[in-house]
């Protein structure tokens, strides 16, 4: 059992397994805050193994490194190589963006510095021994630190507790080495007769530098690479980049072809053993985060023991205060994985837009700290993008045939369920007026209904009477005579098999419970089984009804003077019904693959756009994925998106989910805007991003980067109406493209917040 002598730490027996950086600097701080602890780490190599060859570490890693250990960060410092540019190199020509700021080392040489400072310390170091099982370790140990890596055998022994999941991806990469400095971190592509590759290289000593070579599993495969050994491999490779490497060979070092694996857990601690590193979580190497987690880790786990009472305290302390970051940077490196990932389809991007692209695929680099990091270089993108001089991205016009938007904002729709019998009243003509004087180049409408049963909850507006119209014609009207240049559009929709329902505050999703309606929907499926009613398939009767409600719906709403209409091809709702695979399981025409699927909802969008006036648009909200297994597939999504724009729509605008009540969607920040990025860069089709797009600078860089051609908005114009006004404002923009209505016009600077005129000091004196 455990033990400690008098007077010694609570976690006076300490047994690290993996000798890693992260293992060892976790040795290292918890003998350096009691030198009492008897603190052990198995390695399984040898001192001077290792895999892979330079390091990188960012000044926020290392600021906290030197406040912990001013000992191991001076000799961190004296090693380090730095540099600040990126060159991107592509189809002959080379983009560099400076003011980056990195700093990279010798992996070698990071253990060797670790080494050093554990022996000093007095950690016992145990090279080419395996450790004993964790189980074992844990009973004659206060504390275990798990830092045995990717393949963490401490962790797959003990799944049942730490609930690991680990999820491989589809390219393939190796780590090789340069005998020579790159004077930036340099990423070129290669179109070979084989497909895209990629390389990704950085220096780590002023005469080495680190290779990566990646591409697609096919590609890798037709390249004939799966054949060849690590020798071969490594040629290869050089000869692909001959002119990146001046010629000069690569060498490898135990290079090996891998797969990118990212693993989560459920849990990091179990009883007195702790995961740390590639163990606990593991973030792609595009974003250089493995060693930069796992030192992060071991500095927070040793400050959390130190801080907290007890050791159980302590480790659910490190898990809160790491989980969060860990998760922030692993979505950020899912979405740089995910765009090398989808290289190919940004290689027709021009030169620029492609190298802001590349610079902007993780989210965590802007559109506005890559300005503040070089003007130049993003000056230069947003003249190929077509920016005027002293306009940001979000407020160049956009036009959709007869309709000019003046800006690349939209007002998401958002249901609002304060309707009467479908009636639209005082509160949608304020709310919608509001955010269409706010600025948005666009406001739509919440889904409006095209039937009395087509409704989500009685308080849900609709367009199936005349009576209808003519209160949406003042709204319409209010928006064109108050907010010259603003666009409303309308979005049309029928609830299908998620009618029925309770207003959103009193229970959502949950059935009336009295007055209730018939639902009906592609097949007699319940939303929630076991609580939402059953609807009826429609046949072709009640299919045809449907077509005549969307259309008569359309003849009004031109009418009313809309500008744009939607139609609603998401969310689980009639028409998205038949197009995902879980909700239709028809055996006619209407179901089965995905041809049959789109026939009905693409003659709903025929017959709508044979009565939607000519000179304006039409765009189709769709759900690109279901998040649940069987549905939705990527393919699919293209398959949806492609078939409405062939049928005449204007732009997709590219939603996710709400299709079937156990969906596990992947949220963070801009989350879906993957989908709409893969929609337009595949099928060369206008489309809006939504989902989570929080900032100006998102819109920005979203725009500049070509991932979308209008961004849609919802929460953020419910938290400011004038939002988009706001967005100009702080970026002192006064254009045509943010034009503040006149009686407002004297709010259109930030008002002052307090005094900032106080002297600065001007010396000094000993």
């Amino acid at each position: 059992m455990p033990s400690s002598a008098p007077g010694t730490s609570r976690t006076g027996r300490i047994a690290v397994i993996g000798g890693g950086p992260g293992g060892l600097y976790a040795a290292a701080l918890l003998k350096r805050l009691d030198p009492r602890r008897e603190i052990t780490v198995w390695e399984r190599n040898a001192p001077d193994d290792t895999f892979g060859f330079g390091v990188v570490l960012s000044d926020e890693t290392l600021g906290g490194i030197e406040h912990a250990d001013p000992v191991v960060y001076a000799a961190l410092r004296d090693e380090f190589v730095r540099w600040d540019t990126i060159d991107v190199v592509h189809r002959g020509t080379t983009q560099t963006s400076d003011g980056h700021g990195f700093a990279a080392l010798g992996r070698r040489r990071l253990l060797q510095i670790l080494h050093e400072r554990c022996a000093s310390l007095g950690v016992r170091l145990r090279f080419g021994a395996e450790a004993p099982p964790a189980a074992e370790l844990a009973a004659h140990h206060d504390l275990v630190i798990a830092a045995d890596g990717v393949r963490s055998a401490t962790r797959e022994d003990r799944a049942a507790h730490f609930g690991p999941r680990i999820s491989t991806h589809r390219n393939r990469y190796i780590w090789l080495a340069a005998d020579f400095a790159f004077d930036a971190f340099r990423f070129e592509i290669a179109e070979t007769e084989y497909g895209v590759m990629q390389l990704h290289a950085y220096p780590f000593s002023p005469d080495a530098s680190t290779v990566i070579v990646e591409m697609r599993e096919e590609v890798w495969r037709a390249a004939g690479l799966d054949t060849c050994d690590a020798t071969e491999s490594t040629e290869r490779c050089a000869k692909v980049f001959a002119e990146a490497l001046g010629g000069r060979p690569l060498r490898s070092n135990n290079s090996s072809w891998l797969t990118f694996a990212t693993v989560t857990n459920t849990h990091w601690a179990h009883g007195n053993t702790v995961l740390i590193g590639d163990a606990a979580h593991t973030a792609h190497f595009s974003i250089g985060s493995g060693t930069k987690l796992a030192v992060e880790d071991a500095l927070a786990l040793a400050a959390c023991i130190e801080e907290q009472p007890d050791l159980p305290t302590a480790l659910a302390a490190y898990e809160a205060e790491r989980r969060p970051v860990v998760l922030s940077t692993q979505r950020a490196a899912a979405a740089s994985l995910r765009w090398f990932e989808e290289l190919p389809l940004y290689v027709d991007q021009p030169p620029r837009r492609f190298a802001f692209n590349l610079l902007t695929r993780s989210r965590r680099v802007t559109h506005g700290n890559l300005r503040l990091r070089d003007s130049d270089f993003t000056g230069a993108v947003e003249a190929e993008f077509g920016c005027p001089q002293g306009t940001p991205p979000m407020f160049t016009p956009l036009r959709l045939r007869g309709l000019e938007l003046r800006n690349r904002v939209v007002v998401s729709p958002m249901d609002m369920y304060s309707a009467v019998d479908g009636m639209p009243g005082d509160f949608h003509l304020v709310h919608l007026g509001a955010r269409a004087l706010g600025g948005a180049g666009l406001t739509m409408t919440e889904m409006v209904c095209v039937s009395p049963e087509g409704r989500i909850t009685p308080g849900c507006t609709g367009l199936w009477t005349d009576e209808q119209a003519t209160a949406w014609s003042r709204i319409t009207r209010f928006v064109h005579d108050s907010a010259p240049g603003a666009a409303i559009g309308v979005q049309l929709g029928h609830s299908g098999r998620k009618g029925s329902t309770k207003l959103m505050w009193d229970g959502i999703d949950q059935p009336l419970d009295e007055g209730n309606w018939p639902l009906s929907a592609a097949s007699p499926l319940p939303y929630a089984p076991g609580v939402s009613r059953l609807p009826h398939a429609l046949d072709r009767a009640g299919l045809d009804t449907v077509r005549t409600q969307f259309t008569d719906a359309a003849r009004r709403a031109a009418r009313c003077g809309f500008d744009l209409l939607e139609l609603h091809c998401a969310h689980g709702y009639l028409l998205s019904g038949f197009l995902s695979p879980l909700t239709n399981r028809r055996t006619d025409a209407y179901g089965g693959r995905l041809e049959n699927r789109l026939r009905f909802p693409l003659e709903v969008f025929d017959a709508v756009r044979e009565v939607w006036p000519e000179d304006r648009p039409m765009t189709v909200r769709i759900s690109a994925t279901d998040w649940a297994e069987g549905g939705t597939s990527p393919e699919d999504a293209l398959g949806i998106a492609r078939a409405f724009a062939e049928h005449g729509a204007d732009a997709i605008d590219v939603s996710t989910g709400q299709v079937v009540p156990d969906e596990r969607p992947e949220y963070g920040r801009s989350y879906q805007t993957p989908y709409a990025d893969r929609i337009r860069n595949t099928l060369d089709v206008p489309v809006i991003a939504v989902g989570a797009i929080s900032s100006w600078d998102d819109v920005n860089s979203l725009l500049l980067a070509g991932r979308a051609d209008l961004c849609a908005l919802a929460r953020p114009h419910l938290y400011d109406p004038h939002w988009t006004l706001h967005a100009a404002a702080e970026q002192g923009y006064e254009g045509p493209g943010a034009p503040w209505p006149l009686p407002y016009r004297a709010g259109s600077r930030t008002p002052p917040t307090g005094r900032t005129d106080a002297p600065k000091p001007r010396l000094t004196l000993g």
